[in-house]
């Protein structure tokens, strides 16, 4: 699995770097700024979903809604998988590991382009989205999907 961002991205896919800044009493780090370009769809809402050990939450996908997500705690096996087929990434798979053994970034995962991940550990994400909460937004894809045939297992 790629944990790096020379990974070559879906279509609208960005991993923002974070700087996490160290002293005495802990760290401090800046995930978002209504500045950041790739913040430029605006807020809707701000989530948080902690994971037991070996959970899969997978696939979700949304219509217009764009996803920016952050691992705080534990690690997080994410795959990203592009289904429009408009798009020159189409069917194009993205795999990294955010989190304490993985990537500092926040992940923006566009609309239209499936999304889970597989707690490893105790996996605390937090996300922001562009919209608030909507079941006609979301959409939902079985995580064994054969059509994306990604194997959630195997880690």
């Amino acid at each position: 699995m790629k944990t790096d961002n020379t990974v070559d991205l879906i279509n609208g896919v960005v991993l923002k770097q974070l700087q996490r800044n160290h002293d005495e009493r802990g760290f401090f780090e800046e995930l978002i700024r209504v500045t950041d370009e790739f913040f430029q769809e605006g807020f809707g809402q701000l989530s948080h979903s902690f994971m037991i050990n070996g959970v899969i939450k997978a696939w979700h996908i949304h219509k217009t809604q764009i996803d920016w997500w952050y691992a705080a705690k534990g690690t997080l096996k994410v795959a990203l998988f592009d289904m429009r087929e408009e798009m020159p990434t189409y069917k194009k798979l993205n795999e990294f590991t955010l989190g304490e053994n993985g990537l500092n970034v926040v992940l923006k995962i566009p609309s239209g382009v499936a999304h889970g991940c597989k707690a490893v550990g105790g996996s605390e994400l937090f996300y922001a989205t562009s919209k608030i909460y909507n079941t006609a937004e979301e959409g939902r894809i079985p995580h064994d999907d054969k059509a994306i045939g990604y194997d959630w297992l195997k880690y």
